[in-house]
């Protein structure tokens, strides 16, 4: 589409997938959920739609060398580097204060770098009908997730009345936003209906998110100004406040629509993810990376290990094992979540993030 621009955010630390993400090789670098790693797959999900010459990526400066070498199309130009990470807010506002002096008619697809989103036509028409709304509306458009569970660990968009069709992709109203809900309040937002998953994926024209940073991120905008006259970004970006884009825009504009994914999307937040987007054995178990698994009478576990390396199963079940760079971790997968906790205490007992 003429002047329709990608951003991929790709600065995150993975701590839920130690031992293979480290703050060397974070989860959107790992080999994972495909054949490709999650950036590149990010990356190769746009063709047909966006040109890699309108293809942006924000990551840490300390991440720069390993994005080149995932992505080699990326132009030079089209890198934008974090300082520090300052949550989606700022980095947003950043990759789009870049669009602005190149293209300011066109508009922005925002896109996390470790999603798993199949199949990629699906997805483009998504996003095609998303970027046609953006264009014509000057609302900002998101995308949600037709829940199929009751979860607790993603937050919510109650969905209002339908204000067209774009593509044949209905385009409701936003209603509102809501933060990640107990288990009872999310049994009771699937039983209505009106409610999606928040993805984090955005489609906006790109004067709509600027006038938006402006009114309503008013320090992260003056310090993109300021650092458009010549100051320092590495001081400027440090001083600002942590922020997602839902909570300091999102859940405050006025015009906002959305549309709704009914095919496969998943975070993959944890490595007990790992089973819904990788085949499985006839018992049901899941390796990825490369190892050699020799199980017997093992059932439902999900191991990662590189090539060369042999990992045995016996009578285990529902276990996640995980080798990489000189650690090894094992855990049941109903407690995946819980890796975070390790990293914390390696950092907080050892100064490291192993």
């Amino acid at each position: 589409m003429s002047e329709l621009y990608a951003v991929l955010m790709a600065g995150g630390s993975g701590t839920r997938f130690w031992p293979a993400s480290r703050r060397a090789w974070p989860k959107q670098f790992l080999t994972i959920a495909g054949e490709r790693s999650m950036i590149a797959e990010t990356w190769a999900r746009l063709d047909g739609l966006i040109p890699p010459a309108r293809r942006l990526v924000v990551t840490a400066a300390s991440q720069e060398q390993l994005v080149r070498d995932a992505l080699p199309e990326l132009a030079p130009e089209n890198l934008v580097l974090e300082p520090v990470g300052r949550n989606t807010g700022p980095c947003i506002a950043l990759a789009s204060s870049v669009i602005a002096r190149r293209a300011p008619d066109s508009v922005q697809v925002i896109l996390p770098a470790d999603h798993v989103i199949r199949p990629a036509e699906s997805f483009r028409a998504t996003l095609a009908a998303a970027a046609e709304e953006a264009r014509a509306s000057g609302a900002l458009v998101t995308l949600g997730i037709r829940p199929t569970y009751p979860a607790t660990g993603f937050g919510y968009i109650e969905a209002a009345e339908e204000t067209g069709r774009r593509a044949g992709h209905a385009v409701r109203r936003v209603a509102r936003f809501v933060e990640k809900p107990p288990r009872a309040k999310a049994e009771e937002f699937l039983k209505t209906g009106r409610f999606c998953w928040n993805s984090g994926l955005f489609v906006w024209r790109t004067d709509a998110i600027e006038r938006a940073v402006s009114e309503f991120m008013p320090a992260v905008r003056d310090a993109l100004d300021r650092m458009s006259r010549g100051e320092s970004l590495d001081a400027l970006y440090r001083a600002l406040t942590p922020v997602a884009i839902d909570v300091a825009v999102m859940e405050r504009a006025s015009e906002r629509r959305m549309l709704a994914i009914d095919y496969e999307w998943n975070d993959v937040g944890s490595w007990d993810a790992l089973a819904a987007v990788n085949p499985a054995d006839a018992h049901g178990n899941v390796a990825v990376g490369g190892a050699a698994v020799v199980s017997e009478d093992a059932h439902g576990c999900i191991v990662h290990a590189p090539a060369g390396q042999v990992v045995a199963l016996i009578g285990v079940k529902d276990l996640v094992v995980v080798h990489a760079h000189g650690a090894t971790l094992v855990v049941p997968k109903e407690r995946a979540q819980d890796v975070k906790k390790i990293v914390e205490r390696l950092e907080k007992e050892r100064g490291e993030f192993l």
